[in-house]
């Protein structure tokens, strides 16, 4: 077996607890009440400044030209497509701008970032990329699943939201990443192999709560 099929294996229900998570369910049939949206779409916000920057460090660490390029790409596409995209859903949602660039994090979203930065400064390469995989490739998922399920015809904005998660583009990204970390697993020695997975699904699990995190409104007490 392969990393990739190894780990998936080892997460399967993981991932599956995220398909059925309510908050995933209610965009897929579009019964999710706007408020919980609104508070994932600009946590997501300010979720994907960090995760740029973990993206950046990727790039600079890739001991490939070819990765390094790739990387650099898929900072482009997020600062410029996937963040633009997140801007105008809140001007949908009368979120201004600069709303939005105020938003605080909330714990959870610190929690995930953090440890993304952490392991883009501590880890090994291969470790950085494993910690990135379950964004990259869940929100494929995700949208996936949600797409065979049938688009909410009630939820314009959700039905955009699922398609831009499944379109080519983001497929291939989607997939260029997750053949990486393969590759990287069959390159590394057994020391780094475990910590790779042990990211992977330390990423796992911080996607499961970030759901949780938009479900719940959750914010700072205090």
């Amino acid at each position: 077996m392969g990393f990739i099929s190894d780990i998936e294996a080892q997460s399967q229900s993981m991932r599956d607890a995220i398909l059925a998570h309510p908050f995933v369910t209610g965009v897929g049939d579009g019964t999710l009440p706007v408020e919980k949206f609104k508070h994932y779409v600009t946590q997501d916000y300010a979720y994907l400044v960090d995760y740029s920057r973990a993206l950046a460090l990727a790039s600079a660490r890739a001991p490939r030209l070819d990765d390094m390029s790739w990387f650099a790409g898929l900072l482009d596409e997020t600062l410029n497509v996937e963040m633009a995209l997140h801007r105008g859903y809140c001007q949908e949602f009368g979120i201004s701008a600069e709303e939005l660039e105020a938003t605080v994090a909330a714990p959870t979203t610190v929690a995930y970032t953090s440890f993304l930065l952490k392991t883009a400064y501590q880890g090994s390469f291969g470790e950085l990329v494993a910690s990135l995989l379950p964004c990259q490739w869940g929100y494929w998922e995700i949208g996936n699943h949600l797409t065979r399920r049938g688009l909410p015809q009630n939820a314009p904005l959700y039905a955009q939201w699922i398609e831009m998660y499944t379109s080519e583009e983001f497929a291939a990204l989607a997939q260029h990443i997750r053949d990486m970390a393969d590759r990287l697993g069959a390159e590394a020695d057994p020391a780094e192999l475990t910590a790779m997975g042990e990211a992977y699904i330390a990423s796992v699990r911080l996607e499961h709560q970030f759901w949780d995190m938009a479900y719940n409104l959750e914010g700072w007490k205090g």
